[in-house]
C-alpha cells in the first residue's frame, strides 16, 4: 500500500482507493526563466505521476501557469515590454526546459488568463456569501477573519498571518493584514478584462482554486508545490475553496504534498548572492539526467542542498551503474533472451521504499548497495542472473526517466580491441600491450573478461 505524507494531517496516509487519481501542482510565474529550484518541484511530481501510472492508476495532472501576475507586470515595464507578450516568451520558454529534463506527465496547462469568467464567477461567489469586500480604486479582497479554518494547513493564526514578514497584497484599507487580493482593478498600463467585478485582472491565489474547480470540481485528489508556497499561497487556496463551495478542508484536497527548499552552498537562491541558477545555465554543464539523479536522490520533503561537487559524484554515479549494466549485458552475448530462464526478481526493496512516503533515497541506497555487492564478481554470474539484473536497474531508471549511459564504442576501437585480445591469445603480450596503450591513448579504458574485451569511455 502507497503511503503518503499529508502536510494538513502531518502524518503519512494510503493514497485514495480509486484507480483514477486528481493531482494538481502549482506552475510557474512566467516573468524569468526557471531555475534549478523550480525543477526540482516539477521533475519530483513528473516522477511521482509516472509512477503512480506504473502501479496502475490513471492520473489526470494539472498545471496552471501563471501568466497574469504583479511580478510579469513589473518585469514588462523594466524591459519596456508589454506583459502578455512578455509572459507568453516566459511560457514557452519554460515548455522548452521541461521537455529537455524529460517532464512530460502533465495532461493540461492551464493558462491563468485562459480562465477570466471561471475566476469572475467563483470571486462572486465568495462576494455574496460574504467572505469578500470591496476597496475602492483597489479591488476585491478576501476577509480572513470569516473562514475559522484559516490557517489549519500552514499552522499559522489569524494573528500571525498579519505580521509584518506574512504581509500580501499591500494595502493600508485591508481590514486584516493577511487579507489578499481576489480580483485587482484596472491601472493605466497594466492587462484588463471587462467582467461584473469590474475591469481588472485576477489576484494570484484565485487563479488556482477556480481552474481545479473547472477541471476536478470543487475536491479533488492530490495537491503538490514547493513548502515555500504552504503560506501564503496555499492557505490561500484553502480559504477560498472551501468558503465558495462549503466543503470541508479535508474534502477540498485529500492529501497535500510539499517538496523541500532547495538551497546553493548551503544559501537560499538570490540573484544579489550570485549563486542563483537557472535551469538553461545548469544543462550548459551537466546532461539533463544529472538534474533528475540529483533531484530524486533527495527525499522530496528534505531540504536539498546544491553544490558542484554533488552533481559531478552524480555524473560518476551514472557512469559506473551505466557500465555495470552494459557489463551484465555482455554476459549475453551470443545467448538469445529466449533460451535464458528468468531469475528471481531482486527490485522488492526498491519498490518497498518508494511505497513508503516516495522514500527514493533509500531506493537508490538499496540499488547502490545491490550494484555494489555484485561488481566484483560480474563476469561469474550465470547469464539467467545477468539478464535479471539488467532488466531490474534499467526498469529502476525507466521508472526514474532517467537515460543510463550507453556510449557508442566507433568500429574502429573495437577492431582494435579485438585484435589487441588475439595477440593476448597467441601470448604476443609486447603487441597485446602496445594496442591496449594506443586505445587507452584515444580516451577509452579496456579490461579484458572471460567474454573478451570489454571498452568504455575514460
Amino acid at each position: 500500500m502507497i503511503q503518503i505524507y499529508d502536510s494538513l494531517s502531518r502524518q503519512k496516509e494510503p493514497l485514495p482507493e480509486q484507480k483514477k487519481l486528481r493531482l494538481f501542482v502549482c506552475g510557474p510565474t512566467v516573468y524569468d526563466y526557471s531555475h534549478i529550484g523550480h525543477a526540482r518541484t516539477y521533475i519530483f511530481f513528473d516522477f511521482f505521476a509516472k509512477y503512480l501510472q506504473s502501479r496502475g492508476y490513471e492520473v489526470n495532472y494539472l498545471q496552471n501557469i501563471t501568466n497574469i501576475d504583479d511580478k510579469i507586470i513589473r518585469r514588462a515595464a523594466e524591459e519596456n515590454k508589454d506583459p502578455l507578450k512578455l509572459a507568453a516568451e516566459f511560457t514557452d520558454a519554460y515548455f522548452n526546459d521541461m521537455a529537455v529534463l524529460g517532464v512530460d506527465a502533465v495532461t493540461h496547462y492551464a493558462p491563468a488568463t485562459d480562465f477570466i469568467p471561471q475566476i469572475a464567477a467563483q470571486t462572486e461567489r465568495l462576494i455574496e456569501k460574504g467572505f469578500a469586500y470591496k476597496i475602492d480604486g483597489d479591488g476585491w479582497y478576501f476577509d480572513i477573519a470569516k473562514d475559522p479554518d484559516y490557517g489549519k494547513l500552514s499552522g499559522r493564526t489569524v494573528e500571525q498571518a498579519e505580521d509584518s514578514v506574512s504581509r500580501i497584497d499591500e494595502s493600508v484599507s485591508k481590514r486584516n493584514k493577511g487579507d489578499f487580493a481576489l480580483w485587482k482593478f484596472s491601472k493605466p498600463g497594466e492587462p484588463s478584462w471587462n467582467t461584473r467585478l469590474g475591469a481588472g485582472r485576477p489576484g494570484w491565489h484565485i487563479e488556482d482554486t477556480a481552474i481545479t474547480e473547472y477541471y476536478f470540481g470543487p475536491g479533488y485528489d492530490i495537491h503538490g508545490g514547493g513548502a515555500d508556497l504552504k503560506f501564503p499561497h496555499h492557505e490561500a487556496e484553502m480559504a477560498q475553496q472551501i468558503s465558495a463551495s462549503g466543503i470541508k478542508p479535508e474534502e477540498f484536497v485529500k492529501i497535500w504534498m510539499h517538496t523541500g527548499a532547495l538551497l546553493v552552498d548551503g544559501k537560499k537562491m538570490s540573484k544579489s548572492l550570485r549563486n542563483f541558477i537557472t535551469i538553461r545555465d545548469f544543462l550548459k554543464k551537466y546532461p539533463p539526467e544529472i538534474l533528475r539523479l540529483l533531484v530524486l536522490k533527495h527525499h522530496y520533503r528534505s531540504p536539498m542542498d546544491y553544490t558542484d561537487g554533488l552533481a559531478e559524484e552524480a555524473k560518476t554515479n551514472l557512469q559506473d551503474i551505466g557500465m555495470f549494466v552494459r557489463k551484465l549485458k555482455k554476459m549475453l552475448n551470443g545467448i538469445e533472451s529466449r533460451q535464458l530462464p528468468m531469475a528471481p526478481a531482486s527490485d522488492g526493496s526498491i519498490l518497498d521504499a518508494l511505497e513508503d512516503d516516495l522514500n527514493t533515497p533509500k531506493a537508490f541506497a538499496d540499488l547502490y548497495s545491490f550494484i555494489s555487492s555484485h561488481q566484483k564478481d560480474v563476469w561469474n554470474l550465470d547469464a539467467p542472473v545477468a539478464r535479471t539484473y539488467a532488466q531490474t536497474i534499467e526498469h529502476f531508471f525507466e521508472l526514474f526517466s532517467i537515460a543510463l549511459p550507453n556510449p557508442q564504442i566507433p568500429e574502429k576501437i573495437e577492431k582494435m580491441a579485438e585484435e589487441m585480445e588475439q595477440f593476448r591469445t597467441n601470448k604476443q603480450f609486447a603487441q597485446s600491450d602496445a594496442l591496449r596503450k594506443e586505445i587507452e591513448g584515444l580516451g577509452y579504458m579496456i579490461e579484458n573478461t572471460p567474454r573478451g574485451p570489454f571498452l568504455w569511455p575514460k
